[in-house]
Order: C-alpha cells, then sequence, then structure tokens
C-alpha cells in the first residue's frame, strides 16, 4: 500500500510517452487510428492497446464514421478536454525551458488579445501567481492508502520525430512520460528528498528508483547533495526547472481530484499561504492578464 495521492492516481493512467503523446495529437485535431499512427510512428498492436486503455478510463470515446469497412474515430470525453489545463501547463514549462519559434504551440495565441503568450497559472482567491514555495498540504477527506501500482514493462527508446511539433512531445515524455519518473517529481513536491523517502511513500523497487533519480539529475529535475560520507547518502532536490513543473503538478491534481477520488473525496487539500484560502487556479494570457480557456486560444 502507498499514500493516496490524487496526482498520483492521474500519473497510473497518464504517466506513459505514448499515452501523453496520444492526448496532445487529440488536443490538435487528430482522432483516426492512421492519423495518429502516422504522426508518431507507433506500432498498431502499441496504439491499440493505448486507445483501448484511454477509452476504458473514460478520456476517448469512440465514434462511427464508416460501416463497410467498419471504422472509429477516438473524440475527446469531458473527462479527456478537462485535460486542457495540464496541456497548457505542459506550454507553459516547454516554452519557459526549450523555446523553439518552429512548434506551433509555443506560439499559441489569446483570442482575447490577438498576442502570442505563456500561460500563467494564479490563485483564484487573491490573483498571484502561484509558486510552490507559496503552497502546502494537508490531509483531506479522501486521505488514506493505495494498492500499490505493479511494474510494467517501459521503454526507454524514442523515435526520430516527424516534425517540431512532435519533438515538444519528445522532450515532455523524456520527463513526464514515464509513470515512475513523474511519481518521483509530484513526490518532491511534498517535501520529500531521501532515497527511503521516495521508496516508502511509492512502493517502487529500489533498482527502479535508482535509475529515475538518476535520470531526473542528468535531465535537469533534480540536484544531488551528499549529506553523509560513509556510507554515501545523498539528497534530492528539485532545481529550478523542477520546481517549474509545479502548475503541472497542481493540475494533475485537480483532475484527479475531480475524475478519481470517489466518494470520500480528495486526499490531500492545498492551501495557498498568501491568502490563506484552498487553492483554486486559474490560467492567464501574460500578456493582458485575462483569463483563458481552451476556447479562448487558437495556434
Amino acid at each position: 500500500m502507498v499514500e493516496a495521492d490524487s496526482a498520483a492516481r492521474a500519473l497510473n493512467i497518464l504517466g506513459d510517452r505514448w499515452t501523453l503523446m496520444i492526448i496532445a495529437l487529440a488536443f490538435n485535431g487528430v482522432r483516426r487510428f492512421d492519423d495518429f499512427q502516422g504522426r508518431i510512428s507507433i506500432a498498431r498492436s502499441l496504439l491499440t492497446d493505448r486507445l483501448r486503455r484511454l477509452e476504458d478510463v473514460g478520456i476517448f470515446r469512440r465514434h462511427r464514421y464508416c460501416e463497410h469497412p467498419p471504422r472509429d474515430e477516438y473524440r475527446l470525453t469531458e473527462m479527456g478536454r478537462d485535460l486542457y489545463g495540464a496541456a497548457l501547463m505542459i506550454i507553459r514549462w516547454e516554452k519557459r525551458w526549450f523555446y523553439d519559434r518552429r512548434i506551433p504551440a509555443h506560439r499559441i495565441k489569446h483570442k482575447g488579445c490577438g498576442k502570442t503568450f505563456t500561460p500563467e497559472c494564479r490563485c483564484k482567491a487573491c490573483g498571484e501567481l502561484v509558486y510552490a514555495r507559496d503552497c502546502y498540504a494537508i490531509p483531506g477527506p479522501g486521505a488514506g492508502e493505495d494498492p500499490a501500482q505493479k511494474p510494467r514493462a517501459h521503454r526507454r527508446s524514442i523515435v526520430e520525430p516527424a516534425s517540431p511539433s512532435d519533438a515538444m512531445m519528445q522532450r515532455s515524455a523524456e520527463v513526464l512520460g514515464d509513470r515512475w519518473t513523474a511519481h518521483v517529481i509530484a513526490s518532491a513536491f511534498l517535501g520529500r528528498r531521501r532515497f527511503t523517502e521516495f521508496q516508502q511513500a511509492l512502493g517502487v523497487a529500489p533498482n527502479i528508483l535508482t535509475d529515475r533519480l538518476t535520470r531526473l539529475v542528468e535531465l535537469g529535475v533534480l540536484s544531488q547533495r551528499l549529506y553523509q560520507e560513509k556510507p554515501a547518502r545523498w539528497e534530492y532536490r528539485l532545481t529550478q526547472e523542477g520546481l517549474d513543473l509545479f502548475p503541472l503538478v497542481l493540475e494533475l491534481v485537480r483532475w484527479g481530484d475531480r475524475w478519481l477520488a470517489g466518494a470520500k473525496g480528495p486526499p490531500k487539500i492545498i492551501r495557498h499561504r498568501l491568502c490563506g484560502k484552498v487553492l483554486k487556479t486559474t490560467f492567464t494570457c501574460d500578456q493582458c492578464n485575462e483569463p483563458v480557456s481552451a476556447q479562448d486560444t487558437r495556434l
């Protein structure tokens, strides 16, 4: 058993590089099997598996568009469309750390002011930008334990991106597209720094945890600090690049609270120190400061 956490529940569904890529393509209007397969060069059997999983959990629904032969489209449900905030926060992080003007998502425009913008995450109550240092979590009504997740196969290999837009998805997948890597990042935001703390909270095998911590240090998301020499023991702290993933983690928590918490309610409540309120976020345009939603943006 592991500590119940809405971000962890969300990542158990979304923490897979192919799943992230498929959802990103769906937000760009891709709906048909062959179009998904052609854009990311995924094996047809693997694509069939991921689409089935996303349909089973309720993120996609199938719509028959041809009877002879039978052909279906995969359309985002309300649950799937509710991931738009997470998609915005991926764009935000990408633009801040890997900006590439060739990538359409990096040139996203706000219809309200007509300008290219970077999404910002703000507290609805006080309007201030949200930073990890200004927030803290307390147990919620759904606090408790969840069953530990079973290991699953993971391939580190990456296909050659077919376009700059696909290259953006590949970079995000390096950090977010592995369930355990993403779990470690989310756990670090809860103040965990030492190997044993991560292991106890996540219920992860030592060899897997060692691999993911090493990978996150290589990617610049975590830094390593020696706190004991004999035997050597290390702490792992979020870098500025890692801390900048906080709005995305908040969105995963919000989405998990809404769709995966069940009757008991959220396992954690996040409060904003600056105003003292339970944190509810909104996304704004950094050019005009007005709220933005899926209907307010265009590529």
